[in-house]
């Protein structure tokens, strides 16, 4: 088995997700309030640190919501979320994942909360692959990172976050 190596250490995580919290606060300065979906597991373990991390810094309303769908198999089962979809009409959303490659787990969420008007919609990862095979980005991004496709990236968060290249 091959050793893991560390991309972004405890320290290195806490000052992507500082920096993307910064970059939300300026990119919604003069909302009132937005909505952090986070994308089950870690997308919302993500978004709920990022929740904690607006507070101090942003003087805005932050809902946070879950969304769960079947990564490997997005068509087959359908998108869950923890609030009823029509509330988020009209809102500014911010999607949030762990780790973005091809697209597809970010492209099925995005079509699923796009069903209903919203006023906005971003796109938060704290790692992007770059190896997209679906027509989406990410508005904010902690690390690009350039990867080969057989290359893996795991996300650990604890009680110390740490990004593996294994």
């Amino acid at each position: 088995m091959s050793e893991r190596t560390v991309v972004l250490d405890h320290v290195h995580v806490q000052r992507k997700l500082q920096r993307i919290a910064h970059q939300l606060h300026e990119e919604n300065h003069a909302e009132k309030g937005i909505v952090l979906v986070g994308i089950a597991p870690r997308g919302m373990a993500l978004a709920q640190r990022l929740a904690s991390l607006l507070g101090p810094i942003a003087d805005l309303e932050v809902e946070l919501v879950e969304l769960k769908l079947d990564k490997d198999r997005p068509l087959e089962a359908a998108v869950k979320l923890s609030v009823p979809l029509d509330g988020l009409r009209g809102r500014t959303v911010v999607l949030v994942d762990d780790v973005l490659m091809s697209g597809r787990t970010l492209m099925h969420a995005a079509a699923h909360l796009v069903s209903v008007p919203l006023k906005r919609l971003l796109t938060v990862v704290l790692v992007d692959r770059r190896h997209r095979s679906y027509p989406i980005r990410a508005d904010i991004v902690g690390l690009t990172l350039s990867t080969t496709t057989q290359e893996h990236i795991s996300v650990e968060l604890g009680r110390k976050d740490a990004v593996y290249l294994d």
